[in-house]
């Protein structure tokens, strides 16, 4: 049994944070019901590389992020189309949505309203900055948010700062903290027999992912330093230079530094005092980083990857993107599973990464055109086929 089965989502999200959020639900079995706008339903339906796919509005940027969810029409303006949703409601155990705060609630619609209806719902709601305080209201975007939260700031190095992230970092991890807040309070209800909502803000969800950054600014008083591919917390610890190409090596242990030492055959800075300890190698790095890649341009990469790790030296390759999705250990983790879209073909889309003992969480159907399930969900709630075309004729679904 899947651990979410049973449980109807109602998600109204758009683009990524909130669809990242259900998609997560839905991969553990969850009926997710995604209520899109009936003209062209979720703007990431036109996202993405691929032109044509935009305009069959399954852009890879949708197609990414709503495996294993329904599409349901309803323009929830109409008033007609609010009766529905409140028939669904009753029905459901989760509601998520990530407009502008106090947008559901002009459309009569809000978590005071919903409760009503059904006292056990799981309501939440994702934004930029949150349903209160002096930036509630304004829009955002995952670079807004970078900038805002200081992730921009401490990327880079002095040729190059501010530096964003090369993927919608705020976007992902306000999906995974909603996804995460939203089973927790299931729990809850479960337990108690009382919903709750749910406020999860872009801003607040990515900043303690730099707890160690921020704990040493706001307890050690230190301010981040730009050190581009180098670990502020050891040395030698980052990117170095080899025969053909770059390495990642990690000897954040005193007995791992001592291994990079043994290995590269440069065992006199072991005693060198500007490398002895710790502390003190972590203020030298720039000096102690050109005798190390004297070394390692000795040879490839792959040469030092193999003997660092078998020394039980952390380090790695660094691989183009196509490399990393085609690595055998993500292969062997069944990271992907593929399904067909009727007019693109064989698509590749990310299971659930964590793995279960006694479950599965993985992509099973496509994710939906357009509407594609409205007829399907309107018969189910009673209302008739001559209904339901009355209901399309008018534009409410």
């Amino acid at each position: 049994m899947k651990i979410l089965n049973g449980v109807r989502v109602l998600d109204l999200t758009n683009v990524l944070s909130g669809p990242f959020a259900t998609l997560h639900l839905a991969l553990m079995g969850a009926e997710v019901i995604k209520i899109e706008n009936p003209i062209d339903g979720d703007l990431a339906r036109k996202l993405g590389c691929v032109n044509e796919y935009n305009k069959m509005l399954m852009g890879t940027s949708f197609l990414a992020q709503n495996a294993n969810k329904k599409s349901l029409t309803l323009n929830l303006k109409d008033e007609k189309a609010k009766e529905i949703f409140r028939k669904l409601v009753k029905t459901s155990d989760i509601i998520v949505e990530n407009f502008r705060p106090d947008v559901m609630k002009r459309l009569g619609l809000g978590y005071d309203e919903i409760k009503k209806i059904n006292p056990k719902i799981v309501y939440c709601a994702i934004s930029g900055f949150g349903a209160e305080g002096p930036d509630a209201k304004k829009p955002a975007y995952d670079q807004i948010i970078q900038g805002l939260s200081g992730v921009m700031a401490v990327n880079g190095d002095e040729t190059l700062n501010p530096l964003r992230a090369g993927f919608p970092l705020c976007d992902t991890v306000g999906g995974l903290n909603a996804a995460f807040a939203i089973m927790s309070a299931l729990y809850s209800c479960q337990k108690t027999g009382e919903g709750q909502f749910i406020d999860v803000a872009l801003l607040d969800s990515v900043m303690p992912l730099m707890g160690w950054v921020a704990a040493n600014l706001m307890i050690g008083g230190q301010e981040p330093q730009l050190l581009g591919n180098e670990n502020f917390t050891a040395a030698p610890s980052g990117t170095f230079k080899t025969r053909d190409g770059y390495i990642n090596i990690a000897a954040n242990k005193q007995e791992q530094w001592i291994s990079v030492a043994e290995i590269l055959g440069v065992t006199e800075l072991l005693e060198d005092p500007r490398f002895k300890e710790r502390d003190i190698r972590k203020r030298n790095r720039f000096l102690l980083k050109p005798l190390i890649e004297a070394k390692l341009i000795e040879n490839d990469t792959s040469y030092w990857s193999e003997v660092l790790n078998k020394a039980g030296v952390p380090s790695g390759e660094i691989l183009t993107l196509n490399d990393a999705l085609n690595a055998p250990q993500i292969q062997y983790r069944k990271t992907f599973n593929e399904v067909n879209v009727e007019g693109i073909g064989d698509i590749k889309l990310f299971n659930l990464t964590a793995k279960f003992s006694n479950s599965e969480a993985n992509v099973e159907t496509r994710p939906p055109f357009l509407s594609e399930h409205t007829r399907e969900i309107l018969t189910e709630l009673g209302i008739n086929e001559s209904e339901i075309d009355e209901l399309k004729q008018k534009g409410i679904i």
